[in-house]
This record gives C-alpha cells, structure tokens and sequence, in this order.
C-alpha cells in the first residue's frame, strides 16, 4: 500500500521540475508579432535601415533577427553586413523589421489603413539597433 509519506518525494521532484520550466523555456515564448502602419499618412514602414558594424572576423558576423525584442527570444533568421531592413516598430533598444533576402516588394512602402501586424510576403522580426544605420526616411 502507497502512503502519502511515500508520495511526498514525488511530489516535491514534479514541483521543482515544473518551477524549472519556464527558465529552460525561456526561447519559447510566444513570438511578438512587428506593427507596420502605426503613423496613419506615411509609409508603413517608415525608415529603411542598414545592417552595419558587424565583426565578420572577431565576432558571429551576423546580426540575429528574434521572435520578439529580446535576446531571450528564439531566433528566427540571420541578416549580414549591408542587408536592408525597413524599421516598422520599436521596442526600447529592438527594432520591428521587414526584410527580404531577395529584392522583393514587402508591402510596406505606402501608408496602410491602420496598424496591423506584418504577415507577408516578406520576413519579419526583431534586430538589436546597434547594428543599424539609418539608410532612408
């Protein structure tokens, strides 16, 4: 027969275990979705910025676009010395980007309607602002 004295480990291992989670889960957050259109009359996007400054030597050479303004985010993409980014959205020292890899259209050029969450056709994401230059805007 299991008395509770028996069950009483048990529990204590499944409740350090489950207060452990949310640190090991850290990079799973929900992703923080990039706002274009938020200044009704201008461009959705309203900057175009420029990935500068990376170290491809020393450094990752590569600045890592997030799920959400924060290191702590899951990693979505890389972007490189020179890739243009148009700067939708910022978050203390996160900028909201939109991209392409490809010299594609984003969508983002004109004036929306009203702020919306970017869902396509290109890339989007978080990118620390050290990395950026202002290119245009």
């Amino acid at each position: 027969m299991v008395t509770d004295r028996d069950r009483r480990p048990a529990g204590i291992l499944a409740a350090l275990i489950l207060a452990c989670l949310p640190a090991a889960s850290i990079a799973q957050q929900s992703a923080v979705p990039v706002i274009a259109g938020q200044n009704p009359g201008y461009d959705a996007c309203g900057t175009v910025g420029v990935v500068r400054g990376l170290d491809p030597q020393g450094g990752d050479g590569f600045l890592a676009v997030r799920a959400g303004p924060s290191s702590n985010y899951a990693m979505l993409d890389k972007v490189y010395n020179g890739y243009l980014l148009n700067i939708c959205d910022q978050r203390g020292q996160w900028l909201g980007v939109v991209y392409s890899h490809e010299t594609q259209d984003c969508g983002v050029g004109t004036p929306w309607p009203r702020a919306a969450a970017y869902n396509g056709p290109c890339n989007s994401g978080w990118v620390f602002r050290k990395y950026v230059a202002d290119y245009a805007g």
